[in-house]
């Protein structure tokens, strides 16, 4: 398993008329999240995309529990549980203090930049390797 806490602040810009968290804001910090995460372990996107890649969010979830407001300090604990074949699933929780305020996951295919189904790059699964 692959995991990592990111860690962010709630801008006035994330909320809504009510004072909290919009609710689309939430899969914006799982991508802020995922991007860490995957930079952690040395996946740069960037680099796969250079090597003719992209990773396409093919499904993204979240339940709602608890809404975040004005500058909540908030963490997103992201994971992967499993070795990462033709997609990735990617698992999200975002807290603050020990209050649990959503969960989510996000699934990725890899594709070639004409958007065909590929399987990971090498370089990719080298890394991905080293965890599972």
């Amino acid at each position: 398993m692959i995991s990592f806490d990111y860690s962010t602040k709630v801008y006035y810009k994330d909320i809504d008329q009510m004072g909290v968290v919009y609710y689309t804001r939430y899969l914006e910090y799982f991508e802020a999240a995922r991007t860490e995460l995957l930079k952690s372990i040395g996946v740069v996107v960037t680099d796969i995309e250079n090597e003719g890649f992209f990773l396409p969010v093919i499904s993204a979830h979240c339940d709602y529990k608890q809404g975040a407001k004005f500058e909540d300090e908030i963490i997103v604990r992201t994971c992967i549980r499993e070795l990462p074949r033709a997609r990735m699933k990617i698992e999200y929780e975002v807290v603050k203090n020990d209050a649990v305020l959503a969960i989510g996951y996000t699934l990725h295919g890899f594709t070639d930049h004409q958007g065909k189904a590929k399987r990971p790059p090498k370089s990719f699964q080298q890394v991905m390797q080293k965890y599972f």
